[in-house]
């Protein structure tokens, strides 16, 4: 009996891990549905962007109160994960404090895991009262309903939850330092927990011992149904956000790529040798797809992007085509294509891997040929997104989509295609008229 706490930390500590890996594998695997991308640009480049953007959170401060509220939660979930690998290594292994022979650099450690604890709990307090308060605009767009709204404050409850978690814990560790009980050795310095502790005198040896018994299990157990809970959350961005901005865009925003397929076809235009009839060569790979119209025909940096979004709704809020009241959200964009990627990565796994069509796609089933056509291509969401996310290459890539596969543009669009076909610009004037207006008095 006296190694049975060890064994049930133990096997709750490979069901989290277990569970968290497995989700890990089927983000990894829906990913890969995407086709293979090279988007240019050295290591060094792409290190440098990851690290003044995720790590230094440099796009996040441009909005001062949420930049600096999610900076303080930011350092707080990393730092205080230290205290996490102590107490995976006491669940296992029976011991107390195990860091605690760090002496006095241990005493600052756990100071300052308290103080970041409480500023944590004050960020998240303010971060719900913006949401539910003050209802802020961008968080009550029409997108929001429902599960992500409700997914937005159980984090939030979660994060909570967790941090006074931990501050009990540490208070009643604190009394039973106080009363010199074995086991609980004078370790660490408590600034935020030994105030809590003053609630909890009176408490007998037992009752303090139960008390941080259980936020202990509880707050570890919080923590490894967190970690699995992240798959399903928004707050995939935690772990996300570093590759995100690892394989974000490096040239200029505006820039599309261009099509191997097209590029090939305007070169044989050119060549005044080849023969545009030729039939091609019996081993020649099929033709390419030009755009996309569901998950599959994105790039895989597109579906991480998808992942990847907090859904905080900067994008959205600055759209000048949301802003008029068009039916365009950039964040919708990415919220859909996450969730028709899930759609397809529930019947491979459903199926063991092998993809049946199902009747339905990213195109008309999830976002509107409305929504695609109301984007004016500023590239305003792109420059918005905190973790480096591109809607606007989604769009355009579905916007291609409709035009070359499908010849279903705009009525307007398609005259503007046609005026640049016949009279070499997008107006409505022959060549030779076009310089009129210039001997007009």
């Amino acid at each position: 009996m006296q190694y049975l706490p060890n064994i049930l930390f133990l096997l709750a500590l490979i069901a989290g891990i277990g569970f968290f890996s497995r989700n890990i594998r089927r983000l990894i695997r829906n990913i890969k549905l995407g086709r293979e991308t090279h988007p240019g640009g050295s290591k060094g480049e792409r290190f440098g962007q990851m690290a003044r953007i995720a790590l230094g959170q440099s796009k996040m401060v441009v909005r001062p109160v949420a930049g600096i509220m999610h900076i303080i939660v930011y350092v707080g979930f990393v730092i205080i994960n230290i205290e996490v690998l102590e107490i995976i290594i006491d669940g296992l292994f029976g011991t107390h404090r195990i860091f605690a022979f760090l002496g006095p650099v241990y005493d600052g450690l756990i100071a300052s895991f308290e103080i970041l604890a409480l500023l944590v709990i004050v960020a998240v307090v303010v971060f719900w009262m913006r949401r539910n308060a003050l209802r802020l605009q961008r968080f009550w767009k029409p997108e929001m309903k429902g599960w992500p709204k409700r997914d937005a404050d159980l984090i939030l409850y979660i994060e909570v939850v967790l941090m006074f978690l931990f501050l009990t814990m540490n208070a009643a560790d604190y009394q039973l330092q106080q009363l010199g009980t074995a086991h609980y050795a004078e370790a660490g310095s408590f600034p935020i927990s030994s105030i809590i502790a003053q609630w909890m005198e009176g408490l007998s040896q037992e009752s303090l011992i139960l008390v941080e018994r259980t936020a202990w299990w509880l707050h570890i157990l919080g923590i490894l149904f967190f970690l699995n809970y992240l798959y399903y959350s928004k707050h995939l961005h935690i772990l996300l956000a570093f590759p995100n901005t690892y394989w974000g865009k490096l040239g200029p925003k505006g820039a599309f790529r261009n099509l191997e397929s097209v590029k090939k076809e305007v070169a044989l235009m050119m060549d005044p040798n080849a023969d545009p009839f030729a039939a091609p060569a019996e081993d020649a790979p099929p033709p390419e797809k030009f755009g996309a119209s569901d998950v599959m025909d994105l790039s895989r940096i597109q579906l991480l992007n998808a992942y990847s979004c907090t859904e905080c709704g900067r994008c959205t809020s600055e759209c000048p085509a949301n802003q008029t009241g068009k039916k365009l959200s950039p964040r919708k964009i990415m919220m859909d294509t996450r969730d028709r990627l899930e759609e397809v990565g529930k019947q491979l796994s459903q199926n063991k891997g092998k993809w049946e069509p199902d009747g339905k796609q990213l195109l008309d089933d999830y976002i509107s040929r409305e929504e695609l056509w109301a984007c004016t291509s500023c590239n305003a969401c792109v420059e918005a997104c905190p973790v480096s996310i591109d809607p606007l290459s989604i769009i355009m890539d579905m916007r291609q989509y409709l035009v070359m596969e499908q010849s279903a543009a705009p009525a307007e669009l398609n005259v503007m295609m046609g005026n640049i076909e016949n009279n070499g610009a997008p107006w409505p004037f022959n060549q030779m008229d076009r310089l009129n207006w210039a001997s007009e008095k």
